[in-house]
């Protein structure tokens, strides 16, 4: 079957509530106020403990293999790594947080406001050197940024991409250069329909989770809009906020998208294309991977992977998917986690292990020696990257993404018109956000 595990911590968003009790240990922030900071940098050597992912990106064995280099270039530091669920990762920072049980965290891009704005996480900002903001790529930068301040160093870029059966393309008369923008993504998905190769060209992630609300920021930002205003509001009900889920209604109404979709989550799409049964879909880098499997797909040889299409706007930004590296706000070894993360993130250790997960590094993708493993995905994964879309960064991102994923699909099940859906989901969020 398809790897599920690349692509898990998209798809879920049932995070467990934080734990209130931990939190008011120290009143609203796990740091406590006045504290000195010098009873948290320590002096860049002992024991350190690291909280991972276990699922997607980088292996475990990758992760052992990584330390043992660090250990050898350092070695009056040690480092004990503690692997978890993804589904078990958020709860298990905030929880450990006061104690300062971790002095490095794995982050998903979708917490840095939730977690700095609580305190559970350290502002790094003035040891991000200047070179690293124009070496590394710019959407991968925004993966632990909140508020102007990074909270973390990405660790593992991450986007949906465009993949699309290419002899089904051509069996119409069309090219890839017919695939850049959605109205031409829709108008090539026409001729195949209508040219009986298959039913619905195209299929998507549209179940009522996490997935669903990542299609939509891909499409909000290629039709030039975004989700909150300068307060932090949410502002989507009007203009491309409300056109992007017009756009998404439309291609199901019109037969070009798979009704299917609604029940989807990112395998389904992948076993669609990978099955023959679809044309077209937007998905993770590991789809190429999936698609060109024989013990998997039926259509070996025939995926092609690019960026996002265009929208209106001219834009094509992809969805942040990424993935940081932070140090607890209670660490007493900060310096020494700093060292470890400088390390972990580095472009040297990225492209040795690039085969599991993508480089934050721009010239990494210009590199033969590196592209080499995968050419075709880093090749539109180095378009994408750079101007990559952020899910709200919100403190309650779980409440206001759920508020996004039923009322997206109301709008897509015909129950509310996408104007009615995105002013009940705008007001619903923002009285959430006070």
């Amino acid at each position: 079957m398809i790897d599920s595990t690349k692509r898990i911590h998209r798809t879920t968003v049932g995070f467990a509530l934080l734990a209130s009790a931990a939190l008011m240990l120290t009143g609203c922030s796990v740091t406590g106020a006045g504290t000195s900071t010098s009873n948290y940098e320590g002096d860049g050597t002992g024991t350190i403990n690291a909280l991972f992912m276990k699922q997607a990106g980088y292996s475990e064995s990758d992760v052992a293999a990584m330390i043992k280099g660090f250990e050898a270039k350092n070695p009056k530091i040690t480092v004990k790594p503690t692997f978890v669920a993804y589904e078990a990762l958020h709860d298990k920072i905030v929880t450990s947080a006061p104690a300062g049980t971790y002095d490095v965290v794995h982050l998903d891009v979708i917490w840095p406001a939730d977690f700095a704005s609580k305190g559970i996480i350290t502002d790094v900002t003035k040891r991000f050197p200047d070179s690293w903001k124009t070496d590394m790529l710019g959407g991968a930068l925004t993966s632990a940024e909140y508020k102007g301040k990074y909270y973390g160093v990405p660790w593992g870029p991450s986007t949906k991409l465009f993949f699309f059966n290419k002899d089904m393309v051509a069996a119409v008369g069309a090219s890839p250069s017919d695939l850049t923008t959605w109205n031409g993504v829709l108008t090539v998905a026409k001729k195949i329909k209508d040219a009986g190769i298959v039913k619905y060209p195209l299929a998507w992630s549209w179940s009522q989770s996490e997935a669903l609300v990542c299609d939509y920021a891909q499409l909000l930002g290629a039709f030039g809009g975004q989700f909150t205003d300068a307060s932090g509001k949410l502002v989507i009900n009007k203009g491309a906020g409300v056109e992007a889920l017009a756009w998404m209604k439309k291609t199901i109404d019109d037969g070009l998208t798979d009704p299917a979709s609604v029940t989807f989550l990112e395998d389904d799409a992948d076993k669609s294309m990978a099955a023959g049964k679809t044309a077209m879909e937007l998905n993770w880098e590991s789809t190429f991977r999936d698609q060109n499997d024989p013990s998997i797909s039926k259509i070996v040889g025939q995926a092609a992977v690019m960026p996002t299409p265009a929208g209106p706007s001219g834009d094509h930004p992809g969805v942040n998917g990424s993935m940081a590296l932070s140090i607890g706000a209670k660490s007493t070894h900060q310096l020494a986690a700093w060292k470890f993360i400088e390390y972990m993130t580095s472009q040297s250790v990225q492209e040795e292990f690039v085969k599991s997960s993508m480089t934050n590094w721009k010239s990494s993708y210009t590199k033969t020696d590196v592209t080499v493993s995968n050419p075709d995905v880093f090749k539109a994964a180095g378009v994408a990257y750079d101007t990559m879309v952020l899910r709200p960064q919100v403190p309650n991102y779980n409440s206001v993404s759920q508020t996004l994923q039923v009322e997206i699909q109301n709008a897509l099940l015909g129950k509310k018109t996408p104007q009615q859906a995105m002013d009940d989901a705008v007001a619903t969020a923002n009285a959430n956000l006070g």
